[in-house]
């Protein structure tokens, strides 16, 4: 088989052992899939490019990081919204929070460190076994191996099947090993397929070896923006696939599914291919909104503000932190209490920004404006 084979083993399931990287025979570059390479390489660079005219792109890259975060992990099935790691963030040792918020802000972590490390290591399996453990620290999934790759024969399918019933079972751990370094050396390759097709084939190959007990959705979703960047191709991690991937779950799995049964690597990477161009698309239209929502409320601020300094200081760090209260600000801005509470009051006056808890103590601002332009859009 193109893309592997499904081999019985000696307890009587059978598993599926993976065919190295890249496919034999090549990929078929049809009308249609170069069609697709190029709007979504278009898409990419449009939204590569639009980072250059924000004017301080970092505090809007860590919502963007935040969100996939939120989306990745609703994947795996945790309830967390925007809104509750922001909560979070600003408060950890205070409110109840929802159990998993934890795992979507361990996402968060896992996405800075990997990029960080990639200053200093290629896309590696050490890179990859690093991510996974910060990914599960602490959290469900945090007595499942962190950080290393599975001595065990795990499986996919419904809730409490077994591997005789599950829909799929991916190779056994002594053919764990050969896979993943065929695949550390993919990566490396950068001459054998255009980097979005490398990414296709990669993320896909990823989930057949599924190496780890646990998280292998979210890290396999990494592999993707950690690529990109590393190749420069985008220069901050905006291309998120995961609401993508949400919307058409059931065909992401069955593209999927179909490279293994039938060796069709070409149709899941035009599945891929109209994803990257989408959500491309859909990133693009969004920062030009944060430029605009950022025009507006500074017009507003030159034009009302009582301090304009105190509140350029606040109005940039509410795209880096959307979620505040006056302690927050009293430290960020450095004033007094009181001259950050009146700050916050006359943002709210102003409609910049709203009071989320009603009370009249431990009182919570949300930048709610800039919030809204990260609820999720209808995909088609």
């Amino acid at each position: 088989m193109r893309a592997g084979k499904y081999v019985k083993q000696v307890e009587g399931y059978r598993a599926f052992i993976p065919a190295p990287l890249p496919p034999l025979p090549p990929i078929a570059m049809d009308a249609e899939l170069t069609r697709l390479l190029s709007e979504a390489d278009h898409a990419l660079g449009r939204l590569d490019g639009v980072t250059s005219i924000l004017p301080n792109s970092d505090l809007f890259v860590s919502m963007y990081v935040r969100h996939e975060a939120v989306l990745s992990s609703q994947i795996e099935g945790t309830q967390s919204t925007l809104e509750d790691v922001l909560q979070f963030e600003m408060d950890a040792k205070g409110q109840e929070h929802p159990k998993d918020v934890e795992q979507v802000f361990n996402y968060v972590r896992s996405m800075n460190h990997g990029l960080k490390r990639l200053n200093s290591l290629p896309l590696s399996l050490r890179l990859i076994r690093e991510i996974h453990e910060k990914l599960l620290q602490g959290v469900r999934g945090a007595n499942r191996t962190p950080g290393e790759f599975r001595r065990s024969q795990n499986w996919i399918g419904p809730a409490n099947c077994t591997l005789a019933t599950a829909t799929f079972v991916p190779p056994p751990v002594h053919d764990i090993q050969e896979a993943l370094a065929n695949l550390e050396k993919f990566l490396q390759d950068e001459k054998t397929y255009p980097t979005l097709i490398q990414c296709g084939l990669a993320h896909a190959q990823f989930e057949t070896i599924h190496p780890f007990l646990d998280g292998n959705g979210r890290v396999g979703r990494l592999l993707i923006t950690f690529l990109l960047c590393q190749r420069g191709i985008l220069k901050f991690p905006l291309l998120y696939l995961s609401h993508y991937l949400k919307f058409h779950r059931a065909e992401y799995y069955d593209r999927l599914m179909a490279i293994r049964n039938d060796g069709n690597w070409e149709s899941w990477l035009k599945f891929f291919l109209k994803g990257v161009g989408e959500v491309s698309r859909s990133a693009t239209e969004t920062a030009r909104k944060i430029l605009e929502l950022r025009q507006k409320h500074q017009a507003l601020i030159r034009d009302k503000a009582s301090n304009q300094t105190n509140a350029g200081l606040l109005l940039d760090y509410l795209f880096e932190q959307p979620m505040v209260n006056v302690r927050l600000v009293e430290d960020h801005v450095k004033c007094a209490f009181v001259t950050a509470d009146k700050l916050l009051k006359q943002f709210e006056e102003l409609g910049i920004v709203k009071e989320v808890t009603g009370g009249r103590r431990n009182r919570r601002y949300e930048y709610s404006p800039y919030l809204a332009l990260f609820e999720p859009a209808e995909i088609n």
